[in-house]
């Protein structure tokens, strides 16, 4: 395939990537409360802390998904990216780990769900596919359609 051809590839998956954060964060930035119970059904941040996190989390995705969109700092809002979707795992196999039953939260809801209705293995391939996405466009950050190819 030829580097413009996967410069294409590569702006197709930013694009998909960071409107993928930009719809889970735009579902929790209408319900700030409902974002820190879904952080706290994790019982793995204090309390506090863990309220905190739930209220930052929907504008640091819809920020970050947004210079995915636009291709502007590239490289560093992939990392952001990725680093969010680490902790996103981490968070999904302590739950699992710890036998707990909860929705992951991950586009609006979130807290305690029936046992037979948690989602742990499709969340946790949903993630590691967006962490591939993130990591290679850290690695290989030029793509079509980016504004960091204007500067």
């Amino acid at each position: 395939m030829t580097e413009r051809r996967w410069e294409l590839v590569r702006g197709l998956v930013r694009i998909a990537l960071g409107l993928v954060l930009i719809v889970a964060g735009g579902l929790k930035i209408t319900n700030l409360p409902a974002s820190a119970f879904a952080v706290r059904a994790y019982q793995l941040l204090p309390y506090d802390l863990a309220g905190y996190v739930g209220y930052a989390l929907p504008a640091i995705e819809i920020i970050v998904g947004l210079l995915l969109v636009l291709g502007a700092f590239t490289r560093v809002a992939a990392a952001l990216s990725a680093l969010l979707i680490v902790a996103f795992i981490i968070g999904i196999v302590w739950a699992w780990a710890q036998g707990l039953s909860i929705d992951c939260g991950c586009f609006g809801g979130g807290g305690s769900i029936e046992p037979g209705r948690t989602a742990y293995p499709l969340e946790l391939g949903r993630d590691l596919l967006m962490l591939g996405a993130s990591l290679w466009l850290v690695r290989a950050p030029r793509s079509a359609f980016a504004l960091d190819d204007r500067f």
